[in-house]
């Protein structure tokens, strides 16, 4: 009699400005359901947010390419190759481990843009816009405000909720790795670059319609590149919703939309 296969590992990345914890609810989600759950730390983030915000330049100059790497040896040392479920810069990453083969799926939850998409919001830009022209956060960490964090990225949920999820989570942020992501179609690096036609698993691209930090229009954008692919590629938008879409009250009801979309595609 063979021995059965391994359960499908899940391996969760998170984005620019939140801790690693913020995954917590999703890993239970998909422990009890049968699935080996993981949420590693960005390289540079420690264990708590405390600690992480007490030391942000443990993560000063971290880019997406030495990023990705972390995770792929993450990857390599599990029994199988996982389901990889990424936010914002994290939703990049995702895409570019799905595209090199270390990820048997994966979901791109308001991903970051990568080389080759062409639009971006005025209020993406904006948001940006904060650290991006300030030279000496060129390769230092930077962090929200309550203010800003409501503004930009839990624009879609009251401020009191807001302001708990800010509390809870928000973290400092290698700047260099959000400037490569917004400037992915200027730089000469390839950082921010995914391999959108090499045979792939299923993708599953996910945008809140009231983002201020990657706006549908973004994603939908990177989901007409990756349609190309040979893969299956879906898309879906969440009505009024914003940036903080799997982190606030919302959170099941996109988590439910994923485990559909990989019941059905057989993951």
């Amino acid at each position: 009699m063979s021995a059965q296969a391994p359960p499908t590992p899940v391996v969760f990345i998170h984005g620019l400005w939140m801790h690693s914890t913020s995954w917590r609810d999703w890993v239970a989600l998909f422990e009890a359901a049968g699935h080996p759950s993981m949420a590693p730390g960005w390289p540079g983030e420690a264990a708590t947010v405390l600690e992480t915000r007490r030391h942000p330049e443990a993560m000063n100059g971290y880019r997406i390419g030495a990023i990705t790497e972390h995770y792929q040896a993450i990857i390599a040392e599990l029994p199988a190759t996982p389901v990889v479920i990424g936010h914002c810069a994290g939703g990049l990453i995702a895409q570019r481990l799905l595209g090199r083969g270390f990820a048997r799926a994966a979901v791109a939850i308001e991903p970051a843009p990568f080389r080759g998409v062409p639009r971006l919001a005025f209020t993406q830009i904006r948001t940006a816009a904060m650290t991006l022209g300030c030279w000496r956060l060129r390769t230092n960490s930077w962090s929200h405000t309550a203010q800003s964090y409501h503004r930009g990225i839990a624009n879609a949920v009251p401020r009191d909720e807001s302001d708990r999820l800010f509390h809870a989570f928000s973290i400092p942020a290698p700047t260099s790795a959000l400037r490569q992501a917004m400037l992915a179609n200027l730089a000469i690096h390839r950082d921010a670059t995914v391999d959108t036609r090499s045979d792939r698993g299923p993708l599953m691209m996910i945008a809140g319609s009231n983002d201020r930090t990657v706006s549908a229009a973004t994603v939908y954008s990177a989901y007409k590149v990756q349609r190309r692919n040979g893969g299956v590629t879906q898309l879906a938008i969440f009505d009024r919703r914003g940036h903080s879409l799997p982190t606030d009250h919302g959170w099941r009801e996109v988590a439910d939309a994923i485990v559909e979309f990989l019941g059905h595609h057989g993951v």
